[in-house]
């Protein structure tokens, strides 16, 4: 079977949970949310790559203040369905130091990758750290961190679309997808 075959029947199988309308609608509102927390701090936004890159674009089109933007490339997944270990792979060449901070990035699930994220900006001097997530995942379990703004709220299901993939497919949808349960 073709990985394009491949590609479709996983969509063809899974759930929609969001639709591009309902993202926007949520976007909208997180991105309000930040503005009045951070609209006169002439924060710096990280992107979380590249899970993230849908969300942070969407945001900066609504903010009307100035932001400097840089990423960081951190991952646990890989091609997997399910984390394994930190993979630091690119860190900021914007200072951080004495600076606030936004990060963004897809999904909060269990907060290893956000909490592994806030603390290593600590270590770098960082004023102070916000966490925007377009998705939490509602697993029942505690987490490592809580984000300070959450768009949207998953099932403790695997999902991907805007911007989260499935075997690295699939992050262009403009929906949200959920994998069929067993």
């Amino acid at each position: 079977m073709s990985d394009i075959q491949k590609a479709r029947n996983i969509l063809v199988a899974a759930d929609r949970i969001h639709s591009e309308e309902a993202i926007a609608r949520a976007v909208d509102h997180t991105a309000k949310d930040i503005a009045k927390a951070l609209g006169q701090t002439y924060p710096l936004m990280l992107c979380v790559m590249n899970g993230g890159v849908s969300f942070a674009a969407d945001l900066m089109r609504q903010f009307d203040f100035p932001l400097d933007f840089d990423y960081i490339h951190i991952s646990r997944y890989g091609r997997d369905t399910s984390g394994g270990r930190l993979t630091w792979h690119y860190m900021p060449l914007t200072s951080i130091e004495d600076r606030t901070v936004l990060v963004v990035d897809d999904i909060l699930d269990k907060g290893v990758t956000l909490a592994a994220i806030s603390d290593r900006l600590k270590q770098m001097g960082v004023k102070k750290c916000y966490l925007a997530v377009a998705t939490e995942k509602m697993t029942g379990r505690k987490k490592s961190i809580s984000a300070d703004f959450v768009a949207l709220t998953v099932p403790d299901r695997y999902v991907f679309g805007y911007g989260m993939d499935v075997g690295n497919m699939w992050r262009n949808l403009p929906a949200i997808y959920a994998m069929k349960e067993g």
